[in-house]
């Protein structure tokens, strides 16, 4: 049997030997043909085994549509002597690689869709970051804006290179600024972090991009394990700093095996490649008993209304049955990859958001979500946000706000969570900043109350250019309930209270706070989901398509002035 090194690689010079790898993580001995055909991942235990630039580019980018540009060679300029020079390091780097350095870039397809690429190759010096791997990133960024082509990374770094000194360091800066301009031109970006992405490569390009996407079992982070033990003496958790474990904990978009990345790209790049603006009169004509911009209920839902209580309309709202916001996404989406996290903290399954396309139109829909039974309610936590699932979906807005994607939110839920975690977080500065947010998108903003519209838990969703309601949902300043404890000492006269608060669909059109009320089926939409779901897409393509016409600065202020307008005063 051949050894291996850290890599997974064949040590042994023996041809026979090389035709077998004991896998690092669980010791299983694997035929070396079998291992390639499966695209370097363990078939026993799953490990994704490190790969070189060109490895990395057989199984992120289709097959044969490389084109490499000419590649960026680094120096010596500190003339760095240590056991060997920094030349000499250098030169057999090169030999073993065949590249000028830690990193490749040219142009090529991902799903038949054009790209700039750049790949970083850890077996050059650990991959660590110097003049030629800052210089090779902003070179490829500035490509891809010029060409108005999506920027695709592939990062795995040890960290900076510390033969060139202070200049590597710099590198930082020149890579991040990059990023930055990239993002400030509209173009997307999306890094592939594989294992192991550490140090300054991870604290500069490889998380600003756009949209993280890891591989499954990868290590990233600034400090590595073994530094921070030594460092603090701690115990680290289990799975630390793996991307499962990053995910978790809100860094990352999406973990995908390595055979699932380049069809998650395909999609990332059709969703982001399609139409940001529906033509009025097209696939969002209305059907019937769907209304939408200021137009007053159709006769049935009128109807229908005079004969419900506010209170027989909280209960509707809040049936277990009726879809939530992911039950909608998949009614209406041709497609939707959701993203996670709010890099800052944790993933808030309570909100989720992604970039998805409603009949050929591409958009970012956000919403708070629920659940159907006990487990899911629970770990949704009610659809009751954290901190952190206002910044997660704050985060989603900016990102559709810099590509041009229309914003699309669903609004259900009881409220913010409470709790003196999300107090410690920052729960009313978060929301704040969700709502301020919001008011500056420079992109159509549609929002749409489907069940339970509760508080400034549900407005930091809504601070939409249109905002409409479904039938049988309702939207208030708190919940009935909570009013009735507030101003009697007790929750009993909670219907009494919803009569009050006149929180009902119809009532909120004629007060103007929403501008048009979606028709549900007979008995609400959890008994025909899918004619319900209809129902909103129609009234959202066609709100969409009523503010295509508004450039950034005329939806800015026709949001301002939208809500400057709320309220009911008289002058003394």
């Amino acid at each position: 049997m051949t050894a291996v090194d850290a890599r997974g690689t064949a040590l042994a010079a023996d041809p026979e030997d090389e035709k077998w790898l004991r896998c690092v993580q669980c010791g299983a001995s694997v035929y070396v043909p079998r291992l390639v055909r499966n695209q370097h991942v363990c078939p026993e235990c799953g490990h994704h085994r490190r790969l070189g630039a060109h490895e990395r580019l057989d199984v992120l980018v289709d097959e044969g549509s490389f084109r490499p540009a000419e590649q960026v060679r680094g120096a010596d300029p500190l003339e760095f002597r240590d056991s060997r020079p920094y030349t000499e390091r250098l030169a057999q780097a090169r030999r073993r690689t065949g590249l000028e350095d830690a990193m490749l870039y040219g142009t090529a397809a991902i799903g038949g869709h054009p790209v700039m690429v750049a790949v970083m190759d850890f077996g050059f010096m650990g991959g660590s970051m110097g003049s030629a791997v800052g210089e090779t990133v902003a070179r490829a960024a500035e490509e891809a804006e010029a060409r108005r082509w999506p920027l695709v990374l592939a990062a795995g770094s040890g960290g900076a290179r510390m033969q060139e000194g202070a200049l590597s360091l710099m590198q930082m800066a020149k890579s991040a600024q990059a990023l930055e301009r990239l993002r400030d031109a509209g173009v997307p970006s999306i890094c592939v972090l594989t294992d192991p992405t550490f140090g300054g490569v991870t604290a500069s390009f490889a998380t600003l991009a756009d949209l993280l996407v890891a591989e499954r079992g990868g290590l990233i982070g600034f400090a590595g394990p073994r530094v921070i033990e030594a460092a603090t003496r701690e115990r680290l958790p289990a799975g630390f700093q793996t991307a499962e474990y990053l995910k978790g904990q809100g860094m990352l978009d999406r973990v995908e095996p390595r055979d699932g990345v380049r069809p998650l790209l395909a999609r990332l790049l059709t969703l982001l490649g399609g139409d940001r603006k529906p033509q009025a009169g097209a696939p969002g004509d209305a059907p019937s008993g769907t209304a939408s911009g200021a137009a007053s209920g159709s006769g049935g839902r009128a109807a229908r209304a005079s004969a419900r209580s506010a209170w027989d309309t909280v209960k509707l709202a809040r049936d277990i049955y009726r879809p939530t916001t992911l039950d909608y996404i998949w009614q209406i989406c041709g497609d939707f990859v959701e993203l996670h996290g709010d890099r800052h903290f944790r993933d808030d399954p309570a909100v989720v958001g992604g970039i998805g396309d409603i009949d050929g139109v591409s958009v970012m829909i956000i919403g708070h979500q629920k659940g159907h039974d006990t487990k899911e309610l629970v770990t949704r936590n009610f659809g009751m946000p954290g901190p952190e699932g206002y910044r997660k979906a704050l985060r989603l807005m900016r990102l559709a706000d810099s590509l041009g994607l229309p914003v699309v939110t669903l609004v259900d839920t009881q409220g913010a969570a409470p709790g003196v975690g999300a107090e410690e977080r920052g729960q009313a500065w978060a929301i704040s900043e969700c709502i301020a947010g919001m008011s500056r998108l420079r992109v159509p903003v549609v929002a749409t109350v489907t069940g339970e519209g509760g508080s400034g838990g549900a407005l930091a969703l809504a601070v939409a250019n249109t905002v409409l309601m479904m039938e049988n949902a309702c939207y208030s300043v708190i919940s009935p309930e909570s009013c009735s404890t507030i101003l009697h000492g007790d929750p009993s006269r909670g219907a009494a209270m919803a009569e009050a608060l006149r929180i009902t669909a119809p009532e909120l059109l004629e007060l103007g706070v929403v501008d048009g009320v979606v028709d549900e089926p007979d008995g609400g939409a959890q008994v025909a989901p899918s004619e319900a779901a209809a129902a909103l897409r129609s009234a959202v393509l066609s709100a969409l398509a009523d503010l295509g016409g508004l450039d950034a600065d005329e939806l800015r202020e026709q949001r301002h002035a939208r809500f400057r307008r709320q309220g009911v005063v008289t002058d003394a």
